[in-house]
């Protein structure tokens, strides 16, 4: 069993991150749901980017940092979109088990960081066609990883949702892209509660 910190998208904490939860939960997993936003959700992606900009990113991953704070070394950190920059955050602040990355990477010097926690695995997944999906940005954390000596998984998925897990966003969510990442992730954190820290 892991714990697992679960960081949301821009858009809050919506049904697809409650899913999430509830399937990690199933498979015998704790779960802290963070929710950086003290319940706010947002339906448009330009609205909740502008309240993300209200806020400010350090705000925000200190927020990210706060709220792992209780957790014991060695939870898996796992984020959708924003908030898998999120999950990277506090992989290089504190000992995680692995990093789970859904629609989204991050490169560490926007984090303010120079190098991957060593040997620390890390799963990225993707649609390929993602409008939001940033090539160079994977490649710079996949990099990272690998440099770092952890292992690295980099999942591509066909298809263009960007939240391709959610299926309360119809015009993105596809639900055999997001079966087999569930079957991944889970793997991925039953191998880290298998790991001691």
């Amino acid at each position: 069993m892991s714990q697992i910190a679960l960081f949301h998208s821009v858009l809050g904490v919506r049904p697809g991150v409650v899913d999430a939860a509830d399937r990690l939960r199933a498979a015998g997993h704790e779960v802290e749901v963070v929710d950086q936003y003290d319940g706010r959700v947002f339906d448009d992606y330009d609205v909740a980017s502008a309240y993300v900009e209200s806020i400010g990113f350090p705000a925000l991953m200190q927020r990210a940092a706060d709220a792992v704070e209780n957790l014991r070394d060695g939870f898996v950190a796992a984020g959708f979109s924003n908030g898998a920059g999120m999950a990277e955050h506090v992989a290089t602040q504190r000992p995680v088990g692995g990093v789970v990355m859904v629609s989204g990477a991050l490169p560490l010097d926007m984090l303010g960081v120079e190098a991957w926690p060593a040997g620390v695995p890390a799963q990225i997944h993707y649609t390929l066609g993602d409008p939001l999906r940033n090539q160079e940005w994977v490649d710079a954390v996949a990099d990272a990883v690998r440099s770092a000596g952890a292992p690295l998984e980099l999942f591509d998925y066909p298809g263009n949702g960007h939240l391709f897990t959610d299926a309360s966003l119809p015009g993105e969510y596809d639900a055999g892209a997001a079966a087999t990442l569930w079957n991944r992730v889970l793997a991925f954190c039953d191998a880290a509660g298998a790991t001691p820290a």
